[in-house]
């Protein structure tokens, strides 16, 4: 298509994890511009395997954290440096599980956040997915 510019034209910039397989699908695991990265959502599974990192949601949720803290360290940054999250949980029994094991990652400010209740996940076995948006 004419008129279009790349992406390095306009200055986006691809991060992915060593630790981390490429994506099936048509996505980047965190995308950076300017001063903003996006990181796709994550789910709790581990990236050496792909197996799902436990069937509890704390334990979803802290592999899913991991994956973040991944792709951030990718981009040079650490977890202090989201300033805004988007939960996706399929059961809403799970939030206060979920947020116990989610805290475990912040000291200080936690970051803006979204929690949504969802009828499903990508797969059946995800009980949670977490996104994230951070600055430099």
């Amino acid at each position: 298509m004419t008129g279009m510019k790349s992406a390095a034209e306009v200055n986006i910039v691809q991060y992915s994890p060593a630790d981390r397989r490429s994506p099936k699908g048509a996505y980047s695991v965190a995308i950076g511009k300017d001063s903003l990265v996006f990181v796709s959502g994550q789910v709790g599974t581990r990236p050496e395997t792909g197996e799902l990192a436990g069937e509890d949601v704390a334990e979803q949720t802290r592999q899913t954290m991991n994956n973040i803290q991944s792709a951030l360290q990718a981009a040079e940054l650490r977890m202090e440096s989201i300033v805004k999250t988007t939960v996706y949980i399929t059961r809403p029994e799970d939030l206060g599980e979920m947020d116990a094991a989610y805290r475990e990652f912040f000291t200080g400010i936690f970051p803006a956040r979204s929690a949504v209740t969802v009828a499903a996940l990508a797969r059946p076995d995800f009980l949670v997915e977490i996104d994230a948006i951070a600055t430099r």
